[in-house]
């Protein structure tokens, strides 16, 4: 079932730029889908169509139901340099008005499932770059999102660190059931995440190809995870 549904979506910018034309494609409960193209093809756009915080020009966007909880991750952790790891994961429930003993419960819980349980304390200048990352994920997922966007989270973190956070986004993901949308430029990222990777072609960008991939648990050494690379890859060469 859907969850959500992109119809003939069009954005341009006040400055005359076509960021996206025709866009369509729909993703399902529960699914893993990346948004992989050039540099310039619109896919930052598309999430915050998708978020609500543009308006589309043309086309829809249709959801099952209501808009459920989002959550959203950008490049940069944007975190507040003033504030420590727990009132940073809280700020999305203090937003809200939850109750201060309910929202330290529910920050707490979400740092700690993103292996910070001991740095709530810490302020953003004493934690490392994916240290930081972690307590932005940490933040969205305090909010106990029903659909995850994701913006290149990991584009300035060392491969370790990188994949280490590719590891707890694919568990966190299964674990609660997540819808995630992911935005990123590797191959290596689309196809060890996704369920199903939507390659875009350059400015104005629009689908070029629709790849599905196999479910499970993915090797980074495996000869089927090669495989996959190399579709994604092929795609994404012939989109550009």
């Amino acid at each position: 079932m859907s969850l959500l549904v992109l119809n003939g979506v069009g954005k341009r910018f006040d400055n005359g730029t076509e960021a996206l034309s025709g866009l369509s494609f729909s993703v399902a409960d529960g699914e893993f889908v990346s948004l992989l193209g050039p540099s310039g093809c619109g896919k930052s756009t598309a999430l915050r169509l998708i978020a609500g915080l543009i308006a589309t020009d043309s086309g829809a966007i249709t959801w099952s139901s209501t808009r459920p909880e989002l959550g959203f991750v950008f490049q940069e952790p944007t975190l507040m340099p003033w504030a420590d790891a727990l009132t940073n994961a809280r700020l999305p429930l203090d937003l809200k008005n939850i109750l201060r003993a309910d929202a330290d419960a529910r920050a707490i819980h979400a740092l700690a499932r993103m292996g910070l349980k001991d740095s709530a304390g810490a302020y953003p200048r004493e934690l490392s770059g994916g240290m930081k990352m972690r307590v932005s994920i940490a933040r969205a997922l305090a909010a106990e999102p029903k659909l995850l966007l994701m913006d290149e989270p990991f584009a300035a973190l060392d491969e370790p660190s990188r994949q280490a956070l590719n590891d707890d986004l694919k568990r966190l993901a299964r674990e609660d059931g997540m819808t995630v949308i992911f935005v990123t430029h590797s191959v290596m990222e689309a196809s060890y995440l996704s369920d199903r990777v939507l390659v875009m072609s350059a400015r104005p960008g629009r689908i070029a190809a629709e790849i599905p991939l196999p479910s499970g648990e993915r090797d980074r050494l495996s000869a089927a995870f090669a495989e996959s690379q190399r579709r994604v890859a092929q795609a994404l060469l012939e989109a550009a």
